[in-house]
């Protein structure tokens, strides 16, 4: 008897942390069941007088069972659900707010950039391996997603780098931005910038060599001065269009290719197809870099930021953009025409054929759109998905 009431009495502590309030209602119950056994003398309690049927305090009266002044069977069973929903309120609640800071952290890394760095990777090495079949070996597969892994870091402290000091232009330009939103504080954006820019730092010298690690620390580089004053690039258009070309174009693909070859015991070469990519993707980032500004001509005009879209006019630099997208578009034809041996012809002529033909569909749409914002926003998307459309076919050519 002494051991059942002594683990009772554990059972009850135990609750008493999760639950007071099953607590609580127990330890009075048992009170008065220990009272009434051994018969002390209770307090002399006023009369009580009912009031009528329709008043809550009858209601919760008669609510309150009466045998022998205990609650019912039911009612501890009635405290631990309440408990039970409480605690699931609260995990409720914790996967909510992780949930929520998990969908910022991937709007703060800016998922259109990452796609561009992924499958410009993906499609180097697919073409490097290609190139030397009898090299492959599969082990170097957890090679390549370290060298991913450290990209992905790389552009995600560039982008965050840049919100960080945007904030005030993005509120008007790009509200939907984590920071400008007010879903993710200044302070949890400077953590995931350094813990990104570490990260790939240790990840490309840990695995890469002092090469690769110079040229990862290059683009680093450029992306601060882009964006950090004093430096604060990003003011002056030309510099501006070269560092983002540098850093998207040449870096991305040379370096990707340079380490690929490196870890199939090859030395550096550059074949055609490669020069071909990393030209026509320097150009195709310059583009984006002039395009890039379209959607924000309003807060750059706003906060003095001199950009080719505030001084030209956005239908201008439209058709600036779309020119040289086509100009692009025309020399991989030509180079696939004149030089049947180092490409594929019968696809690379169609795919930029087709190519070119949307841009100048979507172009035509911006024009009958008469330049709204919506209609800008959706055409510097379709220059992204033509970015996107290039690495997917390049291991093809």
């Amino acid at each position: 008897m002494a051991l059942l009431s002594s683990s009772s009495s554990s059972h009850r502590t135990s609750l008493a942390s999760s639950c007071p309030q099953f607590y609580a209602a127990t330890s009075h119950a048992d009170s008065i069941g220990f009272r009434h056994r051994l018969r002390l003398p209770s307090r002399p309690r006023p009369p009580i007088s009912f009031p009528r049927a329709s008043s809550p305090t009858h209601s919760l009266l008669g609510a309150i069972p009466r045998s022998h002044g205990r609650p019912r069977g039911r009612s501890p069973r009635f405290f631990v659900s309440a408990c039970s929903k409480a605690d699931a309120a609260g995990s409720s609640t914790l996967t909510t707010k992780l949930s929520e800071f998990r969908d910022s952290c991937w709007r703060f890394l800016r998922p259109h950039t990452i796609r561009g760095t992924t499958l410009g990777s993906i499609a180097l090495v697919a073409k490097a391996l290609m190139e030397n079949p009898n090299l492959i070996n599969w082990w170097l597969t957890f090679k390549a997603f370290y060298g991913l892994a450290a990209l992905i870091c790389g552009n995600g402290y560039i982008v965050g780098i840049n919100q960080i000091y945007d904030i005030g232009i993005d509120k008007v330009n790009k509200p939907y931005l984590p920071i400008a939103a007010g879903d993710l504080s200044v302070q949890s954006a400077w953590i995931l910038v350094l813990l990104f820019a570490a990260a790939g730092l240790l990840i490309v010298a840990w695995n890469f060599g002092p090469f690769i690690t110079s040229l990862y620390c290059l683009g680093l580089f450029l992306g601060t001065i882009y964006s950090v004053p004093p430096f604060r690039l990003k003011r002056f258009p030309v510099v501006a269009f070269l560092i983002i070309a540098t850093v998207r174009g040449f870096l991305l693909n040379f370096g990707v290719y340079y380490a690929t070859r490196a870890a199939l015991g090859l030395s550096f070469k550059w074949s055609a197809p490669v020069t071909f990519i990393t030209a026509f993707v320097t150009l195709f980032a310059l583009v984006i870099a002039i395009t890039k500004d379209l959607p924000d001509v309003e807060g750059d005009r706003k906060f003095q930021i001199s950009t080719l879209a505030t001084r030209l006019g956005v239908r201008n630099i439209a058709f600036l953009g779309a020119g040289l997208l086509l100009a692009n578009y025309l020399g991989a034809i030509l180079v696939a025409i004149y030089m049947p041996e180092a490409f594929r012809r019968s696809i690379m002529v169609p795919a930029h054929a087709l190519l070119a033909l949307g841009l100048i569909f979507q172009a035509w749409i911006l024009e009958q759109a008469k330049y709204t914002k919506e209609a800008i926003s959706q055409f510097y998307r379709f220059i992204w998905n033509l970015f996107y459309a290039e690495y997917i076919i390049f291991p093809l050519i």
